[in-house]
């Protein structure tokens, strides 16, 4: 049925058609509708793992990027993610980068992006999530994703990190500070350790506790990686998360004038995958076993979540795989999930 949704969906525009999609979403999460289909959807009990000090009902979750807002975290739960990482939030609302700045590339079932951080702002958004505490009721572990507002010059970027994180932390259940979009200019140069670690030691006093994960990109090489995790066990963070879109645009199926037409942006999907396996790999060599690494790139299948898993994952996300597989990508991951763990021959 998704198929030929998407067969018509893909003739509109993908923001516009993701706009109406969190609408939907959104209705997913009222009582009555959550409390249905998350009776139908929610994974098995037996892939309940407990990280970052939490206990998720299984290792899955949705990515940054898909709900900046923090409007649609219970629909999302009801669909069957355990886990929702909304934003990326910035210290001061803005609108993004002007349009179209939302494209896919479906021979390779990718996506390419230039948002630039469009949110409603962390004020808000800190507002929004006190409510869903308040309301209570079943919840998925939330985090949430800072990034440094577009206002604001690098020279400032630690101030606007900080602001972010002490309206936010209070709210999330870790918080992630996210230094490589590839969206906001300058903002990927903040990867190096001289940056780096300053910003994150200022951010996580502010956190005060929240356990707090640094996002870095698939395109930094063996000793950057290696650099950041040492950052990381230094200042005895909770982990990081690996990786963010990309900017290379190696062996796309898409025709290289279609690519080019498109311009700038990150690219998220199948094409990320084996860069952020790599990344992957590279941390479990060089972060204790106490540091979690939520792996998140390229995943589509049960399977794929599975090889993260034993490649190290302690979590893994995806967002591309939502907008190609349908709304019912979270209970399809943990399903097959459950059957690549158990040996059985997955169904259609």
């Amino acid at each position: 049925m998704y198929s030929l949704l998407f067969a018509v969906f893909k003739r509109l525009d993908p923001e516009l058609t993701h706009h109406w999609g969190m609408l939907v979403i959104q209705l997913a999460g009222l009582p009555v509708i959550r409390k249905f289909l998350r009776r139908r959807y929610a994974p098995d009990p037996s892939l309940a793992v407990r990280a970052l000090g939490h206990d998720f009902g299984s290792p899955v979750g949705l990515a940054a990027g898909f709900d900046k807002n923090a409007v649609a975290v219970r629909g999302f739960y009801a669909l069957g993610f355990d886990h929702v990482e909304v934003g990326t939030v910035t210290a001061l609302a803005q609108p993004g980068n002007p349009k179209p700045r939302l494209f896919r590339l479906p021979t390779d079932h990718a996506l390419i992006n230039r948002m630039g951080f469009n949110n409603d702002g962390a004020e808000v958004v800190a507002t929004r999530l006190a409510a869903l505490r308040h309301w209570g009721g079943e919840l998925p572990i939330i985090g949430v994703n800072i990034g440094k507002s577009r206002a604001t010059d690098i020279a400032g970027a630690t101030a606007d990190y900080v602001t972010s994180a002490t309206l936010l932390a209070p709210h999330a259940d870790y918080l992630v500070v996210n230094v490589s979009s590839p969206n906001t200019p300058g903002l990927r140069g903040l990867q190096e350790v001289s940056s780096l670690k300053p910003l994150l030691k200022a951010v996580q006093a502010a956190a005060a506790g929240t356990p707090l994960l640094v996002k870095i990109s698939p395109d930094l090489d063996d000793q950057a990686v290696t650099d950041i995790a040492q950052v990381v066990t230094d200042l005895d963070l909770a982990g990081i998360i690996a990786t963010n879109t990309t900017i290379l645009r190696d062996n796309l199926a898409t025709p290289a004038a279609v690519v080019a037409g498109i311009g700038e942006g990150g690219l998220s999907g199948a094409p990320v995958s084996e860069a952020s396996v790599r990344v992957l790999a590279l941390l479990r060599q060089t972060l204790a076993r106490d540091k979690a690494v939520i792996s998140v790139g390229g995943v589509f299948t049960g399977q794929e979540v599975k090889q993260r898993l034993d490649a190290g994952a302690s979590l893994v996300q995806a967002y591309t795989g939502f907008v190609y597989r349908g709304p019912l990508f979270a209970a399809l991951l943990t399903r097959e999930l459950s059957e690549a763990l158990s040996g059985a021959s997955p169904r259609a």
